[in-house]
């Protein structure tokens, strides 16, 4: 751990439109950055040296620290006067900069590191001048008017504290598409906010937008939706409609994941080569519930123009899906476009009616289909199967809806259309395969599971009886039969 003598402090404008803060960097450690942000050797080098790199290099440390310690932050006593800050992390509590300051430098420095490497990936993405790179950092003499609202946390001094850990909670999905200037700002603002409100979950934030799941108590989501629709970001945009609540807590996350990213559904592809702006007609629940109604009552006729398309994942659909549905068998959102380009002629000449989760893989999907301009019209569920249920309990979608948490499925109805892995009873209660280092889900029933059969498939159980009696060092790929023989992109047929 490094002495005093290692600490610089330095003066660095704060998202929340404060002037300036001290914060302390450890100059001879460099935070460890150097396994994220590497430069090439100075042998390389010889004597010239990229001046330009460095100085971005530097300022993206700098920034970054400076919002971790700010995501940190958190108010005593909001009625105090003047106001008492301190930070809170890893379960202890620093009542002064000094303390956290060295706290996230020797804990937190490979956080630190991809941060600022996203960071740097930003400035790089909207171009921004090495020679500005001292503008970012400079305080502002007049900061914007609505950087106050854009991180302003909502009051909680008038709340129980139990009321907002109450366990009796909910989940909340939803997403907003739109454009977000600075990504980073946005992500600090998101993790203060979540944290003050004492939620866990996900979300993915990006310059074409964000997409969140949070899970916490009624009292806390609601303040949440409130903060929300108040961010000047999203007003005219998002709408109270737009998130999507199902029963649950924060329990149903084991912790809080919150970071930029290039997309914020992961397709694979750059959102400037296929936009969410060229997305397909969204159809209301009431509206797809009609085309669905039609579909499925011209039989075999209406699959000769018409494709009702899950765009979900194999594992999903296999534990519910629309009655009459094509659903490819991938096993990532990133397979749907070579799964498009790899079956376009099922496609060609068809008019696709897409449905998925809360409507936000459709949103691109559908932009990427229709770009093939192969498909006569494409349309889909807008909200996805989650505002279906809502409007449609006992409608043409059975079975259970797949989520992303630790709940792995919700149900509006009682059908059960998957079975057991081993004994082909009826069963949609997904479990994680019982080998070690293996994450894949698996459907295996109560008996099957007394008589020890927890694993993903047979390969996999026999790797974990060998893994357990082996020595504690040995390990094997987590791939398996399940996933290694299953084809990339699978020809289907209607």
């Amino acid at each position: 751990m490094p002495g005093c003598c290692d600490v610089e402090m330095i003066s660095l404008p704060l998202p929340d439109g404060d002037d300036a803060v001290g914060v302390c960097l450890l100059t001879s450690a460099e935070l460890e950055l150097k396994e994220h942000l590497s430069f090439p050797p100075r042998s390389h080098l010889k004597t010239k040296v990229d001046c330009s790199a460095k100085k971005k290099y530097t300022s993206a440390k700098k920034k970054a620290f400076a919002l971790f310690v700010k995501a940190k932050e958190v108010e005593v006593d909001m009625s105090a006067c003047p106001r008492e800050i301190s930070w809170r992390c890893c379960q202890q509590t620093f009542k002064d900069l000094t303390g956290i300051h060295r706290h996230v430098a020797s804990q937190h420095s490979g956080d630190v590191g991809q941060q600022a490497s996203l960071i740097l990936k930003q400035m790089a993405d909207i171009g921004i001048n090495p020679a500005s790179v001292d503008e970012i950092s400079r305080p502002s003499k007049t900061p914007d008017r609505n950087q106050e609202a854009i991180y302003k946390l909502p009051d909680i001094s008038h709340i129980d504290p139990n009321e907002m850990k109450s366990e009796d909670g909910e989940v909340l999905l939803y997403y907003c598409y739109c454009e977000v200037a600075d990504p980073v700002g946005l992500c600090v603002w998101q993790e203060a906010l979540c944290q003050h409100l004492h939620l866990t979950g996900k979300v993915r934030i990006a310059s074409e937008g964000i997409n969140g799941t949070v899970g916490g108590s009624r009292t806390s989501t609601n303040l949440y939706v409130d903060a929300m629709l108040s961010h000047p970001l999203f007003k005219g945009i998002l709408t109270k409609e737009d998130f999507k609540t199902s029963a649950g807590g924060g329990h149903c996350f084991p912790d809080l994941r919150i970071g930029v990213f290039e997309e914020i559904v992961p397709m694979g592809i750059h959102p400037e080569k296929v936009s969410y702006k060229e997305t397909g007609i969204r159809l209301a629940p009431k509206d797809f519930h009609t085309e669905v109604e039609k579909y499925l009552s011209q039989g075999h006729n209406a699959q000769m123009d018409t494709i009702l398309l899950d765009c979900r994942n194999f594992y999903e659909s296999k534990i519910g899906n629309f009655q009459g549905c094509l659903a490819p068998n991938i096993r990532k959102f990133s397979y749907f476009p070579i799964y498009i380009d790899e079956n376009l002629d099922l496609f060609r000449g068809k008019r696709i009616l897409m449905y998925c989760t809360g409507g936000i893989r459709c949103e691109r999907g559908s932009a990427y289909l229709r770009s093939k301009g192969a498909c006569t019209e494409v349309y889909h569920l807008k909200g996805g199967i989650h505002k279906y249920l809502e409007e449609f309990p006992d409608g043409f979608y059975r079975g259970k809806l797949f989520v992303f948490d630790e709940r792995y499925a919700i149900s509006s109805n009682s059908d059960v259309i998957s079975v057991c892995r081993y004994c082909g009873t009826l069963w949609d209660q997904y479990r994680l395969c019982s080998t070690q280092r293996c994450r894949q889900l698996v459907l295996t029933c109560q008996q099957c599971q007394q008589k020890g059969l927890t694993a993903c498939c047979p390969l996999c159980q026999e790797k974990g009886l060998t893994l357990a009696l082996a020595p504690s060092r040995q390990t094997f790929k987590e791939e398996c039969e399940c996933t290694g023989t299953r084809q990339r992109v699978p020809v289907e047929c209607i």
